[in-house]
């Protein structure tokens, strides 16, 4: 916006405009300033200028609205300007106003003076703060922009308005074999429901310098016109009709000037581990424009301009204190509200949609920010879009029009101060007593209007259409169609307004950047900045640093102990290959993680693209730089732990960045994670089968051949082969020497059997051997070196290529599925339909039926709460006292920070870290085992399980309340079964819940599947639900609600705050916190508990009629709330909570200290301790139970839920089912119908080496699993609904049917395409083992999850565990290879070592090995003797292998006769086979032991 563009320009007004504002509103007979004439709210304009003649240019307001007097605003500049002629003062740092403004003297207000000296530090103040006025950017050439935007015809279109049924696992299967709709699904095309209009013909015309309130229900189409209108159409299926931005059309201004439209959406998306200085310096860097104001270099002007939005506000605290997420901890979420806003100025777009951006913020800060909005669209002349759920009367007065929304009807467009008696005219009830957002929202909504007098629904209109038909018809209509023409007229006589924009929009551009880019950055620029934030990013995150640090170290000792233990003979020539591959594949799995992180980065790339920060294609090209620099210095011990040379090192290091951007290019390229990880499976199994290792090049399938030049990993080991083996000869060993023995001594009658060897030699050169192992010419070293540098080239093309054109994410509307109706559900339905038509019919009682007897009263005295920093403790409460009463309805309320969820979190007992002292007492006696079962805790973040998508280090964005799979009557059943007495009847628990969601008015959604926030209920039901769940639970003492209302709109906030007065008036206790609540709100509480900040209490005490109890406690300490005033906004005013200077000069923290009110509290505590203590006596429970139920309950209700999900998680069963099938039958293929030659008995044993990918594949999936499902059992064992023995064992249990079906669909097409021996006995032991080794991989990623933080870490672990487990189970090192030290130990510990023991000796044991004529080593007899009798002695003392003709003196030699011959020289033996199973079975015990003790001990829950 040209806001900040100005803002970006140095400008400082922003922050003393508002104080000037809130000075001027609190003093209002103090004399008329400078600041005041400029910077005046809509309203004090309208009171001091009513009825001015208004321009009639493009930027002024429209005819009898209210709005800025352009004329005026530059009036007042042009007088600024010359009272600013000191341009020495500019260079001043703000810091200096900062120490100026804290050592003002707040002026009295019942005095209403203002010092002298006040006076002169203001205009100091303004002085300092508004350096860029216009004038000054004139006189250094810098042009203002500005643009309108008008709509006609405005239609949007999308998918949805059919019921969607939840898919269940076999759902995967059908829409699987529908090839054509799953190709259509992969890029996108086709549709996923029928489509429908969400708008529906829209008109209007917003003017430069006007602000546009958006009206509407959740649902009705607020965010789809704020996306059109900021120009993003992505994810809609089509727009019609016409948006002009002044001359341009749409398709213009988004390919000339994309960043001058931009949207803010409602969710918060950033870096969780960047600073806020960073999140904002980062948009600087790419925003920073070309020319600035007095020359000021780029880091003057970072810095300048960044200490302005953290001024503006209000969070120059949180500097240094990372962003965060609902999982990482950092700032708060007001705070984080405000960083997305503070980003999206950094922008300086002219056109602005802000949706829903109050949300999470208090009622003083939503006022400040909207404020400010104000000010910066008067000055700076950008159009503003802005959609509110909650608007105060104060907010509303900002605006100057107003767009109403209902069900995508344009139901009103017009001037905000006459919407109002529009709707009255219609024919709908005045409610004074009722904010105008709220009265005119309601209007919209069939069951909350109400008529006036004579009026009814057949005479006024009473649906969407009909509501926007008389608005058609209306006066209103008629005045927008003439202001559209007169507007258009106007656009296309003042060419040069349009011209100086286009100038403008250059000016912003640094050097080198092309005149047709939409970005103010060069490429190189944005590539240089991205490089700092990923190098930042990386840094920072130093666990996941240390971790992956240790775990490549660790493998590299590993690999060089092995490594320079191995001979130059004949021996370790097979050993060196393996460690070779193992080096590579270790860095391969290591890249797989970029998987995840390129998908999980989409929210924040599509942001930034729309923001125009940087293009996605210089986020991948810094990306790959700064993972360079990182490989390179972790790969650097590997190499010279191995003791390999430079060639090695530049192989390790491209090897994996030519992964890295493989694996990103899949995610680019795949829509969602489900399909990435199909992809991925296939591919690696591929990539790994054709590197040249398992299956040697002229032994693949011809078809498999050409993956091997796309395969940087064969490359990779080609290129590592040829620089060993080179420089090597070997020796070959006696047991490579045949015939070998005694009385075998002349070499010229001996061949060695390794490859390259020939007769009468006992050397073998090492490029002799890999080229007729491997087909590896020693001259091709460079040329594939080479390939592996172009493929890093070409995935980095397509990285940059598809990360531009594809915008998966981007867009689209989210959908709710349903579970299908039984008999039962439909029953129950049927009758809540009753119910509801009953309520509506006002037919039944407006008091709760629900009826609580506890009398039991909670009291905290003294409660203070410090947790450990760096620097020490920090105190978070200070010394809080209060108490909470059954039938009370009490709210907790205070500034963004103030420590209001920590309150609500150290009185539920749910605190884990930190310590709290003071006391808090149920009925005078301290807190039983009991309490927290007793109590239910409604917590402010809403989000549920998500889809596996969701998932990485910084992803787990979404903290778990419930899980997703359920639906809502699912969920409170949940609840009600397990927390519940135990003795109470299922039917009576079920009949509470049927009542609980008809009266949080549920009816619609209570077979609707939770979802996660992309898929299933909105905001507002999702709010519903999470009380639902509380309430279904029938807590016998206390009710805690964290911010119930954030995020809805007023008319939801005020049935949720409507109920809960009901279940006060039944009996409940109930402390409720509350960020935004209007004065109809307001006054349902019967009692406050006000905080500031650092936790300390201003207030507490009952609110009385209209406020009235509260109000006399601020006015006899000297604040006095104006008569039209919302007591709950303005009383976080007089504390300071906002931006404005508390009232008074005294802290009211500490006037509450030393108050009579305090002293009648602390009474008052003592009298209901005494008295409850009396009451009580012995009737007092002596024994307390921790769960409601016993075990064995708590394993059936949790194993059902877990069971029922799994079933309904369908992309999960079926990616996993996906991948074993997949590789399985690529493996089968590569190998297939192998003959029983003698390298055929080395492909058997690599065929079943892949039966050790398995652990790859189902870690990966489980782990993440178990982590998110885990984050619910944290929430729901805090409220003891069950012990950590049911979740870990359903856990388990759910994984069962799956893992048999996997290791069914794994087993056959990698046990009988390659011909493997099909003996019942033979088939059934391999399939046995195949199973006990898909169970032993469940079991082991959930233990490595039930011992690890999160999946991230997790994940780092898991390439170290598969590499260390391949490497030493006997296939890739023989046993009598493997240094001393790991033999003793880990050959022995290691389950691959069973594994692949037990199948290879049933697979061998007594197969008949017949060599094909290349596969015979060729040699000599002495003279005189034939083949035969020269061997006998060889064979008789237990050689190996047979002569093809004993006849002939030239001997054909095959190695082995049986495959018995291959497999005991490595250490294995057919009569331990089932030994080998046995121990293999056991090794799921002891996963399973360490995952019940880790899920017994380890809380990772840190709260």
């Amino acid at each position: 916006m040209h806001a900040v563009d100005e803002i970006v320009q140095g400008t400082s007004q922003h922050g003393v405009d508002l104080f000037a504002t809130q000075r001027a509103e609190k003093d209002p007979t103090s004399p008329p300033s400078i600041e005041s004439s400029v910077l005046d709210t809509i309203i004090d304009i309208k009171k001091h200028d009513n009825g001015q003649d208004k321009s009639s240019r493009p930027d002024a307001p429209r005819q009898g609205e209210m709005g800025v007097s352009v004329k005026q605003a530059e009036a007042d500049f042009a007088e600024l300007s010359k009272e600013l002629s000191n341009v020495s003062h500019c260079s001043r740092k703000l810091s200096r106003i900062n120490s100026r403004r804290s050592n003002l003297n707040t002026t009295d207000v019942e005095k209403n003076v203002t010092s002298p000296s006040e006076s002169e530090e203001e205009v100091f103040d303004l002085e300092q703060t508004l350096r860029g006025s216009k004038e000054q950017d004139a006189a250094y050439g810098i042009k203002s922009k500005r643009i309108g935007v008008a709509w006609e015809n405005l239609t949007v279109s999308g998918i949805g308005g059919v019921k969607n049924f939840v898919k269940v696992f076999p759902d995967a299967f059908v829409s699987f074999f529908n090839v054509p709709g799953t190709i259509m699904h992969l890029f996108g095309i086709g549709k996923k429901g029928r489509e429908f209009d969400i708008l529906k013909s829209f008109k209007g015309v917003v003017r430069p310098g006007e602000m546009v309130l958006v009206l509407g229900r959740p649902g009705s189409g607020c965010t789809t016109f704020l996306k059109v209108i900021a120009n993003q159409r992505f994810g809609y299926t089509k727009v019609d009709g016409e948006v002009m931005y002044g001359p341009f059309d749409a398709k213009t201004f988004a390919k000339k000037y994309r960043g001058e439209a931009v949207y803010n959406q409602e969710d918060d998306n950033h870096h969780p581990t960047l600073t806020v200085e960073q999140t904002l310096g980062f948009a600087l860097d790419t925003k920073t424009p070309g020319k600035r104001p007095g020359n000021m270099s780029k880091k003057d002007f970072k810095e300048k301009v960044i200490n302005l939005l953290l001024k503006m506000f209000n969070i120059e605290h949180t500097r240094n204190t990372i962003v965060g997420n609902p999982f990482v901890r950092g700032i708060s979420g007001g705070e984080r509200k405000r960083v997305s806003i503070a980003e999206m100025m950094v922008t300086s777009a002219t056109v602005c949609a802000w949706d829903n951006t109050t949300r999470g913020l208090d009622a003083s800060t939503a006022l400040d920010y909207s404020k400010s909005l104000r000010i910066m669209t008067n000055i700076y002349k950008t159009t503003t879009f802005v959609s509110l759920y909650q608007a105060s009367e104060s907010i509303y007065n900002q605006f100057d029009s107003v767009l109403v929304i209902d069900e995508g009807h344009q139901v009103f467009f017009g001037p905000a101060k006459e919407a109002r008696a529009y709707f009255e005219g219609l024919g709908f009830k005045e409610k004074p007593r009722q904010t105008t957002p709220d009265y005119l929202t309601g209007c919209t909504d069939p069951f909350e209007r109400e008529y006036m007098e004579g009026m009814s629904a057949a005479s006024a209109p009473s649906d969407p259409a009909s509501l926007a038909k008389a608005f058609n018809e209306s006066k209103f209509s008629i005045n927008l169609v003439d202001e559209m023409r007169q507007y258009r007229k106007q656009v296309h006589e003042e060419k040069e307004i349009y011209a100086e924009f286009e100038i403008a929009h250059q000016q912003a551009k640094r050097k080198h950047t092309p005149r047709s880019s939409v970005y103010s950055a060069p490429y190189h620029i944005q590539i240089w900045a991205l490089l700092q934030r990923q190098f930042i990013l990386k840094w920072q995150d130093k666990f996941n640093l240390v971790v992956s640090w240790i775990t490549s170290i660790v493998i590299a000792i590993i690999l060089g102990t092995v490594w320079l233990k191995l001979p130059q003979t004949s021996a370790g020539a097979f050993t060196r290959g393996g460690l070779l591959f193992i080096s590579l594949l270790f860095n391969a799995f290591q890249a797989f993680g970029e998987l995840g992180s390129t998908m999980l980065g989409r929210p924040i790339v599509n942001k930034h693209r729309a923001y125009t920060f940087h293009r996605p294609s210089a986020l991948w090209l810094a990306q790959i730089i700064v993972d360079l620099c990182f490989a390179a210095a972790q790969i650097l011990g590997l190499a010279l732990d191995a003791g390999a040379f430079f060639t090695f090192y530049l192989v390790i290091v491209t090897g994996y960045l030519a992964m890295t951007l493989f694996f990103r290019t899949v995610g680019c390229l795949c829509p969602d994670f489900d399909y990435a990880m199909k992809f991925a499976a296939v591919i690696i199994t591929l990539f790994v089968l054709t590197s040249g290792y398992l299956i040697q090049y002229q032994s693949e399938q011809v078809w498999l051949r050409w993956i091997f030049y796309l395969n940087a990993l064969g490359l990779g080991f080609s290129v590592l082969m040829m620089n060993e083996f080179k420089r090597l000869t070997l020796t070959c060993t006696s047991a490579n020497l045949i015939p070998s023995g005694s009385g075998y001594h002349d070499l010229m009658h001996q061949v060695c059997t390794l490859a390259g060897g020939t007769s009468g030699s006992s050397q073998i050169p090492g490029r002799n051997y890999i080229l007729e192992t491997f087909s590896y010419d020693v001259k091709d070293l460079w040329r594939n070196y080479g390939i592996i540098l172009v493929l890093i080239v070409l995935f980095l093309f397509l990285n940059a290529t598809l990360g531009e054109l594809l915008q998966f994410g981007a867009g689209g509307k989210t959908v709710t599925y349903f579970a299908r109706e039984n008999k039962e559900r439909k029953r129950l339905n049927e009758e809540l339909q009753r119910r509801r038509k009953k309520r509506q019919m006002k037919e039944v009682s407006q008091d709760s039926e629900l009826q609580i007897a506890s009398k039991a009263v909670l009291t905290w005295e003294n409660l203070c709460y410090d947790v450990p920093v760096p620097s020490g403790q920090l105190r978070l409460l200070k010394d809080v006292f209060g108490f909470v009463r059954p039938g009370q309805l009490t709210a907790l309320m205070g500034a963004s920070g103030a420590g209001k969820t920590t309150l609500l979190d150290v009185l539920a007992a749910r605190k884990n870290i930190g310590v709290i002292s003071g006391e808090i007492l149920v009925d005078g006696i301290a807190l039983g085992t009991a309490f927290q079962r007793a109590t239910s805790y409604a917590e402010q973040l809403d989000g549920t399980f998500p889809s596996l998508k969701n998932i990485h280090k910084d992803e787990l964005i979404v903290i778990l309340v419930h899980e997703s799979t359920q639906t809502v009557r699912e969920a409170l059943r949940f609840s009600a079964n397990l927390r519940q007495p135990y003795d109470v009847p299922q039917e009576q628990k079920y009949a509470y819940v049927e009542e609980v969601i008809s009266l949080l008015e549920m009816e619609e959604i209570a077979d609707a599947i939770i979802g996660d926030p992309d898929m299933g209920l909105a905001v507002e039901q999702r709010k519903r639900v999470t009380i639902g769940v509380e309430l279904a639970a029938k807590p016998e003492l206390l009710l805690f609600l964290d911010e119930p209302t954030s995020g809805l709109d007023s008319q939801s906030a005020f049935n949720i705050v409507r109920f809960l007065k009901k279940l006060a008036a039944a009996g409940q206790a109930i402390l409720c916190t509350i960020h935004q609540p209007n004065s109809a709100l307001f006054e349902n509480f019967d009692r406050l508990l006000l905080l500031q900040k650092g936790g300390e209490c201003v207030y507490f005490g009952d609110i009385g009629k209209d406020a009235a109890v509260l109000l006399g406690y601020f006015r006899r300490n000297g604040a006095h709330c104006p008569s039209d005033g919302n007591p709950a906004e303005w009383m976080l005013d007089a504390i300071g909570a906002g931006q404005a200077p508390r009232i008074g000069n005294t802290d009211w923290g500490e006037i509450w200290r030393s108050s009579s009110e305090l002293v009648n509290l602390k009474e008052e505590v003592r009298m209901i301790k005494q008295q409850r203590i009396q009451e009580v006596g012995k009737n007092r429970k002596t024994e307390e139970k921790e769960y409601a139920t016993p075990l064995w309950h708590q394993i059936k209700i949790v194993n059902r839920r877990t069971q029922l999900s799994f079933w309904r998680s369908p992309n999960y069963g079926f990616t996993r089912l996906f991948n074993h099938v997949a590789v399985a039958l690529i493996t089968g293929l590569a190998y297939l119908q192998l003959d029983n030659s003698r390298a055929s008995l080395q492909y058997r044993v690599f065929v079943i080496f892949q039966a050790t990918v398995l652990p790859a594949l189902i870690l990966a999936q489980v782990e993440p699993r178990y982590d998110l499902s885990r984050l619910i059992f944290y929430r729901e064992s805090a409220a003891k609904a069950y012990k950590q023995l049911p979740f870990a064992l359903s856990m388990v249990l759910a994984e069962m049917p799956y893992s048999i079906i996997c290791a069914v669909g794994f087993f056959l097409p990698l046990y009988y395409i390659p011909g493997f021996q099909k003996a019942s006995n033979r088939a059934g032991y391999q399939f046995l083992i195949i199973l006990i080794t898909e169970l032993f991989s469940v079991t082991l990623g959930q233990m490595i999850s039930a011992l690890t933080p999160g999946s991230f870490i997790a994940m780092l672990l898991n390439p170290f565990i598969i590499i260390v487990f391949a490497l030493f189970c006997g296939v890739t090192i023989a046993k009598e290879q493997i240094p001393k030290f790991w033999r003793a130990w880990l050959y022995q510990l290691d389950p691959f070592t069973r594994l692949v023991g037990g199948m290879v000796v049933t697979e061998l044991d007594g197969r008949i090995v017949q060599c094909n004529p290349n596969e015979y080593n060729t040699f000599t007899s002495p003279v005189g003797q034939d083949c035969g009798t020269y061997m006998h002695s060889f064979f008789e003392s237990g050689g190996a292998g047979y002569i093809a003709d004993n006849a002939s003196t030239v001997c054909d030699y095959c190695a082995y006769k049986v495959g018995n011959q291959f497999f005991e020289p490595l250490g294995f033996d057919f009569i331990y086979r089932w030994r080998d199973l046995g121990i293999l079975a056991a090794f799921i015990g002891s996963n399973l032991l360490f995952l019940f003790i880790g899920s017994r001990y380890l809380n990772f829950n840190r709260r």
